[in-house]
């Protein structure tokens, strides 16, 4: 499991209660970004906006530390996200209503939303919570359409330092699961040629075609393009291993 540590206990747990071992070499490190004082500033103003997006459950947790330190949440401000996680982040702060897609779980199915087509959005205010960099497409389409858009970064990543002897002496590994391309990367560097050689005939599972792709790009052979969420990456697991045996 690379997902980031604090993200992938959920999906270890789903893993490990069917009988399987979930190994966790996290490959994405998160942190709070080094300035929080634009996003002091924004809090301010929150009223201004229609819509606030968080681009992922760490979106939602740093932002909102801070965001609801300082002041309650506007009735009328709309919270949306994208996936599962982050709908249930938050909600775990106290959002009752999120605007989030139903299937899909990316920025092609949040921009497929009627509340967010040329009609529904022409004119509206929108802040968009995010990590440093990350993919543009939200916005910028969310621009063309007519909105009102800033970014604020709540976090950064940073690729993590492992000893790639974890993966190397595990025994021979079933599967690796890969949730960001970002994350595809890091591991090749993390592990450098000679280990990443080790492991390229290891199943990769992939829960987004970006990912697949970057997969194979890396040099894997074998990649698997799961359903999205934990759920979907399950489904895809067993589909492609079966079950564990029996201890």
């Amino acid at each position: 499991m690379t997902r980031p540590e604090a993200q992938a206990e959920t999906l270890c747990a789903a893993i490990e209660s069917r009988g399987a071992r979930a190994l966790r070499f996290p490959v994405l490190g998160i942190a709070p970004a080094d300035d929080m004082s634009a996003l002091e500033a924004v809090t301010a103003r929150l009223d201004e906006f229609d819509l606030v997006f968080f681009v992922s459950p760490n979106a939602v947790d740093f932002a909102l530390r801070h965001m609801l330190a300082q002041r309650d949440w506007p009735a009328g401000v709309i919270a949306a996200t994208v996936g599962g996680g982050s709908e249930r982040a938050l909600r775990r702060h106290g959002f009752a209503h999120v605007l989030a897609p139903t299937e899909g779980f990316d920025s092609e199915a949040v921009l497929a939303l009627p509340e967010f087509s040329g009609a529904a959005i022409r004119g509206k205010r929108v802040l968009v919570l995010r990590g440093d960099g990350g993919r543009e497409l939200l916005g910028e389409e969310l621009t063309r359409r007519g909105a009102l858009v800033e970014h604020v970064s709540v976090y950064r990543r940073f690729c993590p330092h492992a000893d790639a002897s974890v993966l190397l002496d595990a025994g021979p590994l079933d599967a690796l699961v890969l949730t960001s391309s970002e994350g595809v990367r890091n591991l090749a560097c993390m592990l450098g040629p000679h280990a990443l050689g080790a492991l390229r005939s290891v199943p990769v599972y992939a829960p987004h075609p970006r990912i697949a792709g970057s997969a194979f790009d890396a040099g894997f052979r074998s990649v698997v393009e799961t359903d999205a969420g934990d759920a979907g990456i399950v489904r895809g697991l067993e589909a492609g291993l079966g079950p564990a045996p029996a201890a």
